[in-house]
Formats: C-alpha cells, structure tokens, sequence
C-alpha cells in the first residue's frame, strides 16, 4: 500500500496512472508466445511487454527468413495476450 501527504493527490502517483492504462488482474500476463512467420511459415517464439500497453502495434523480423512482419498484441483483462502477425508489405 502508498501512503499519501494530506497535500499529495493520488491521482498524480504514476503507478495510478498504469493502472488506468493497464487494469492488472491477477498479475500474470502472456509475455513469450509462438508465430507463424506470415513468409517462411516457421515458428517463431515472441516475447512480449506486458508494460507497454494492452493494445501494442510494431514491427518484428522473423528470426528464420529475417523478413519484417507487422505485429498487433491486445491483452485481455485475465492478461492473455491476441497476438496477430501479418507481412509487412501487405
């Protein structure tokens, strides 16, 4: 627990700030998942930052063909993570 100065606002306390970003739920979150490269078709295991966001969008290269892929993350309330890849150039 944060105690507070009777003149600090705990809406000001960045944790606060996470929080309403990232609701946590029981504290476990997806942060390694496996891909099929949208290329070459090869597995491709991802890690994941949980802290970044619950909606996270970014560019990843396959670590078999080396191609880029477009890579959309979404989080679920219970921390499960959406993970969708796509090529690059689509």
């Amino acid at each position: 627990m944060i105690a507070f100065d009777d003149n600090e606002d705990p809406a000001d306390d960045p944790e606060t700030e996470l929080d309403e970003e990232f609701p946590l739920g029981d504290g476990d979150a997806e942060t390694v998942v496996t891909v099929y490269c949208p290329y070459c078709g090869e597995p491709n295991d991802v890690t994941l930052d949980p802290g970044s966001g619950e909606q996270q969008e970014y560019v990843e290269d396959c670590q078999v063909c080396c191609r880029p892929w477009w890579v959309e993350v979404s989080y679920d309330r219970a921390g499960n993570a959406h993970v969708d890849v796509r090529a690059e150039d689509a």
